[in-house]
């Protein structure tokens, strides 16, 4: 049976204005993402990779076609409905871990849980099995800068399924790290999709481990394709 998707976009069109000039970014792309999932974007600098894990976390809107996550549509949402979607079915990572520098690992995994509600006994419980989950149970109550950049990334991605999301986009997520790091982080990620159907989109210039994943994806001249 097919999983289902979690995150569609429909002919989404993207278009920045450069001075007297248009720039058309996306032209009509398509893409879906199903549960469970893993996804390689892999497509070169410049072609709308950031654009497109924008639109898809509802960062920003397109400016024709359609959003959906989860079966809902939200490419005509207000901000304060997006931003409910935002926090409670979509966690981003990025290239630079943007850890809180005054919090430990532990505490900068309770911060989205506390926000959204939960008891602090409940979310520091949470934060303890996500770090024990990503290998790295014993850095719980070490600051950011006490960690190495493996374990910093890993505390991210930590951070960024605390309230278990549907759907992880993730823009460079080891592009900083060595590639022994880059694998051990990669591997653990992958463990967490696997175990919880969380469905990632992960954004990478990485050929190895892109060649991990289930599908990989380009952007070519405005649209997603599928890639062997």
């Amino acid at each position: 049976m097919t999983a289902r998707a979690v995150l569609e976009l429909s002919g989404v069109e993207r278009q920045y204005g450069q001075g007297d000039m248009v720039l058309s970014i996306l032209k009509g792309a398509d893409f879906t993402l199903r549960a469970g999932e893993t996804v390689a974007l892999v497509a070169p600098s410049g072609t709308g990779k950031s654009t497109l894990l924008h639109i898809a976390g509802l960062l920003e809107k397109p400016d024709a076609g359609a959003v959906a996550i989860n079966g809902v549509a939200c490419a005509e949402l207000g901000d304060e409905a997006r931003t409910g979607i935002r926090r409670r079915d979509i966690g981003f990572v990025y290239q630079f871990h943007h850890l809180l520098p005054e919090f430990s690992a532990l505490e900068n995994i309770m911060m989205p849980q506390l926000i959204a509600g939960l008891s602090k006994a409940e979310a520091r419980e949470r934060a303890a099995q996500l770090l024990d989950y990503m290998r790295i149970g014993h850095r719980g109550e070490h600051r950011p800068a006490e960690l190495s950049g493996g374990e910093q990334q890993r505390v991210a991605i930590a951070r960024a399924v605390a309230n278990a999301p549907l759907v992880l986009l993730a823009d460079e997520p080891t592009g900083n790290l060595d590639p022994e790091t880059a694998g051990y982080v990669f591997e653990a990620l992958e463990a967490l999709v696997r175990q919880s159907g969380l469905a990632a989109l992960i954004a990478t210039h990485n050929h190895v481990l892109a060649g991990l994943m289930d599908r990989r994806v380009t952007i070519e001249d405005g649209l997603v394709r599928e890639l062997d």
